[in-house]
């Protein structure tokens, strides 16, 4: 039995059910019930209380269809006729200021004896109460056996599981867009530098660029600097000037050319397509001052304007050995390129050479050479 049905029955034991009038006045009373309590629930749509209203008025239905007398079966299919209820058959339904509606009723058949009879559903109409009827029992809206109708007014199931979609889904967007802004202010503070550390913000003279090795060995000092970084305590001896470039040879597909600007006089060398160096000198007598000897040697060198290169040098010492192979990546600043060889203790039969390559990925890119000298280690 649910909670509506548990309540009218509850107010009909109350008094005398056979009654007609106080069965109306209880069903009245349910509908008083009920009015008050989608009054007091204003969120209650139009639609769910006319639901509400059609669901009291089916259980009153079916209970007053147990105070109707059966009638007898009708046709072999069981079909029992409409029957209408006069004044004295069924309670007098009062709806404002309109004429009393008569009940048509039309149900199953269902067997009551030895003989078939069949009982017949009433058609109750919806009641509206118009004033608190004397009389009638209190149908209490807290109770326990009504706490069904309250119930019933609430927005039904479907419509609260409609409401509470839309806070998950609010929440989802809300935070998908919480991250998305969080996203782009981290690729912006990355952008301008807000995450760089102490060192990468340092702002003293950059280091000198790395060298780029070959498979040869190169020592750990070697690399660019600034010129006249490599001036101090040092007693230099000059293997090439710009000013004498009657010892330097260029292979036939290779150009070397003496040029001046601004900086001052520098040899302009571009390495032909076949890769091929131009050559330095390196004179007997220099070498016989190194031999034996940990010495420096110092190319001051730039790249052609706006084409940053890589150079590789390599030498050729004659009975003092060679310095590997070396490789530089040269800017359009003008720097000193250092490397060091330990020469050993012999003399050496012949002059030497130190071969420069302008562009070792072999893409016609120029050097600029302003100078090569070498020094002894103290």
């Amino acid at each position: 039995m649910d909670a509506i049905e548990k309540a009218i029955r509850n107010a009909l034991e109350k008094g005398n059910a056979e009654d007609r009038a106080f069965r109306e006045r209880v069903y009245r009373a349910a509908f008083g019930a009920l009015d008050r309590a989608l009054q007091a629930n204003p969120g209650v749509t139009v639609e769910v209380a006319i639901k509400r209203r059609k669901a009291i008025q089916a259980k009153i239905t079916e209970i007053e269809s147990e105070f109707l007398p059966a009638v007898p079966d009708v046709g072999p299919q069981g079909e029992a006729p409409a029957v209408e209820l006069g004044a004295d058959s069924a309670p007098a339904v009062e709806i404002g200021q309109q004429a009393p509606s008569p009940a048509v009723v039309d149900g199953p058949v269902q067997s009551a004896s030895d003989a078939p009879r069949s009982r017949v559903l009433p058609v109750v109409p919806d009641i509206m109460p118009d004033a608190t009827l004397p009389g009638a029992p209190a149908i209490d809206m807290s109770a326990p056996a009504s706490a069904g109708i309250a119930t019933e007014v609430a927005p039904d199931r479907d419509e609260r599981r409609i409401r509470g979609r839309r806070l998950p889904l609010t929440a989802i967007f809300l935070t998908v867009t919480l991250l998305a802004a969080v996203g782009i202010g981290l690729f912006f503070a990355m952008q301008t530098g807000v995450f760089k550390t102490q060192a990468q913000l340092d702002t003293a003279p950059p280091q000198a660029p790395p060298t780029v090795d070959d498979d040869d060995f190169t020592p750990a000092d070697s690399g660019p600097a600034k010129p006249g970084d490599a001036d101090q305590a040092r007693d230099w001896i000059n293997v090439f000037s710009p000013a004498d470039a009657s010892h330097v040879s260029a292979p036939s597909d290779a150009k070397a050319e003496v040029m001046k600007d601004d900086t001052g006089s520098f040899l302009r060398i571009r390495s032909g397509a076949s890769g091929s160096a131009i050559s330095f000198d390196v004179g007997q007598g220099v070498l016989e001052k190194l031999a034996g000897k940990h010495a420096v040697f110092d190319i001051i060198a730039r790249s052609e304007e706006g084409k940053e290169t890589q150079i590789s040098v390599d030498c050729n010492f004659g009975e003092l050995g060679d310095c590997g192979r070396k490789r530089y990546a040269v800017g359009q600043q003008q720097n000193e390129y250092l490397f060091d060889v330990r020469f050993p203790d012999k003399r050496p039969g012949s002059a030497g050479t130190i071969a420069i390559n302008s562009d070792f990925d072999k893409q016609g890119k120029a050097a600029d050479i302003y100078e090569i000298r070498v020094s002894v280690e103290p």
